[in-house]
């Protein structure tokens, strides 16, 4: 999935826009940067991943998360968006259902749980064909299903944020938390990835 011109286009605008607003001494180009960094502060997806350990040791965190996530979330200190709020959903891998997240206008995205999204992410190949054929695409990560298992795909949108609670592995009963949290990956917290 490449989006390397879609990209570099995105790039020329926002430095435009940054060159119109120094032009304009609205803002100059340090305190851009500082919003920027400011904002990334603290967003990774290790915190999405100690969403995920805590929903996997604590049935009633877990419960609490799937019923309303942006609060659930909120109690271990994250947010589910930046800058404003959203909500944040999370949806449940099963036996019998394997979820995917995608934007397809855009790239939204829970970035305080999951980091930047990936280029990959934000690519028009991604979001146009995840819709159309999840399973094939799911197949170039490397997530091969059954027939059995059910696809949903899940459209974020300026509103709406969300995040999948992969399955938990079997054989991790004695794991730690924290030794649980190491085993989620981003694509896993995006669906296209099983942990």
């Amino acid at each position: 999935m490449s989006g390397t011109h879609e990209d570099a286009v995105i790039s020329r605008q926002v430095r435009r826009l940054e060159s119109l607003l120094e032009a304009q001494d609205i803002v100059g180009g340090d305190t851009v940067d500082e919003v920027i960094d400011g904002f990334l502060a603290g967003a990774s997806p290790v915190n999405g991943a100690k969403v995920v350990a805590r929903a996997w040791t604590d049935p009633a965190y877990r419960e609490r998360l799937l019923a309303d996530g942006t609060a659930a979330v909120g109690e271990l200190g994250f947010s589910a968006g930046g800058v404003q709020k959203q909500r944040l959903r999370v949806v449940e891998n099963t036996a019998g259902t394997h979820n995917v997240i995608v934007c397809t206008l855009c790239s939204c995205y829970p970035l305080r749980l999951l980091g930047p999204s990936p280029g990959w992410y934000k690519s028009e190949a991604y979001r146009s064909r995840v819709v159309r054929d999840p399973r094939g695409v799911l197949a170039e990560f490397g997530v091969t299903l059954p027939e059995s298992v059910d696809i949903t795909v899940w459209d974020s949108s300026a509103e709406t944020r969300y995040m999948v609670l992969p399955r938990r592995p079997a054989g991790t009963d004695r794991l730690s938390e924290e030794e649980l949290a190491s085993l989620v990956t981003r694509n896993g917290l995006i669906g296209t990835g099983v942990l």
